[in-house]
């Protein structure tokens, strides 16, 4: 963290690995977004609606609640739903956030039962749905997969999904914490995509930048409905007027520039391919080759202690951090990390991106 906030040159800029100070810095303009002589909120009413009514409006929905986290947020949805429909399975992958996040919570504390459509790093299919051999309530998609590299299905695969759940009488739900920057990949408008589902989560501290929370749109006797659970989950907290602002600003100066991201994105990773395979290293991937958001992931065939550990020292000799998250083992000798694009690496050429691969590779193979 610390070579992140000390380099001159990022891909993504350091976010919630700043100083308090930093981080406030976020609220700057705060006037601009929302009245601040208006009443402070108090447990969920004043700003906190004002947020939900946006987010509603955004994702084309009857209503929207704001929780303090997605894993609150989804398993009140859930919950919900099997009370609509008699069950409490719910049909999802098996890299998705709740199996791999959060600590079994929807069995353990929410009385549903996860059962895994695939575990291939893709979204399921349309058959993998219509064929699964045991009923379920809900489908669950996460938009994009995350630990699959951020990947999304095309708009014609997942229209086929939603409908193969539909065929089986079974609600869709999005976990779209990173729905917001969906909408290249989709070539469709929020509203749009959040249509085809029966419900939707989305985050305001991932794409967007905030101090954190998420919110669940959809018709407005499940959001009414979700809101006691909210309360009983312990979610109705009394003040909540900085993450909502925080939020608010993501709304308003994040989430116009995330196309501009994924465009960015794909071009970084062209030129990521290009510098590996240019560098002489004997196997790299960058996964999608054509990024769908404006994150994705590159493997490289070294321990992740050594790609780690180059990583940071080109940061700290060179002032050029390409690559700033952690490196995880993925395989006997195989490392996989994340990669990002926001604002702070628009300003990267191709060149520039495969001279700094050069750079690293050097510190690898020297």
């Amino acid at each position: 963290m610390a070579a992140h906030r000390d380099a001159r040159r990022v891909l993504v800029g350091p976010g919630f690995t700043t100083t308090l100070r930093e981080r406030l810095a976020l609220l700057d303009g705060a006037a601009e977004l929302y009245d601040l002589d208006e009443p402070s909120d108090v447990y969920g009413n004043g700003i906190v609606e004002s947020l939900e009514e946006k987010v509603a409006a955004l994702l084309g929905a009857e209503a929207a609640a704001f929780f303090p986290t997605g894993t609150m947020a989804q398993q009140v949805a859930l919950r919900c739903w099997a009370g609509r429909t008699g069950n409490p399975v719910v049909a999802l992958h098996g890299l998705s956030h709740p199996e791999m996040h959060e600590r079994d919570a929807f069995s353990r504390v929410s009385g549903l039962r996860p059962v895994r459509v695939t575990s291939e790093p893709r979204l399921p299919t349309a058959d993998e749905v219509r064929d699964f051999d045991e009923p379920f309530g809900a489908l669950m998609l996460e938009l994009p997969l995350r630990e699959a590299g951020f990947v999304l299905p095309t708009w014609e695969e997942l229209t086929e999904v939603v409908e193969a759940a539909r065929e089986r009488d079974a609600v869709v739900h999005f976990d779209g914490a990173r729905l917001w920057e969906s909408t290249v990949r989709f070539g469709r408008p929020l509203d749009r995509i959040a249509s085809l589902a029966d419900s939707v989560y989305v985050s305001f501290y991932k794409s967007l930048k905030g101090y954190g929370g998420a919110a669940l749109a959809g018709p407005r006797t499940l959001i009414e409905e979700a809101k006691a659970w909210r309360h009983r989950y312990g979610g109705a907290v009394f003040q909540q007027f900085p993450t909502v602002l925080s939020a608010l600003a993501g709304l308003e100066r994040e989430l116009p520039r995330l196309p501009e991201y994924v465009a960015h994105a794909r071009v970084v990773a062209a030129a990521l391919r290009e510098g590996f395979a240019a560098a002489g290293l004997p196997w790299a991937r960058v996964h999608p080759e054509e990024p769908h958001t404006h994150e994705f992931q590159v493997w490289l065939p070294y321990d992740a202690d050594v790609v780690g550990e180059a990583a940071v020292r080109q940061g700290e000799e060179t002032g050029t951090l390409l690559f700033s998250r952690g490196w995880d083992t993925a395989g006997p000798g195989l490392a996989v990390t994340e990669v990002g694009v926001d604002a702070a690496g628009l300003d990267w050429t191709a060149d520039e991106v495969q001279a700094a691969v050069a750079d690293f590779a050097a510190r690898l193979t020297g």
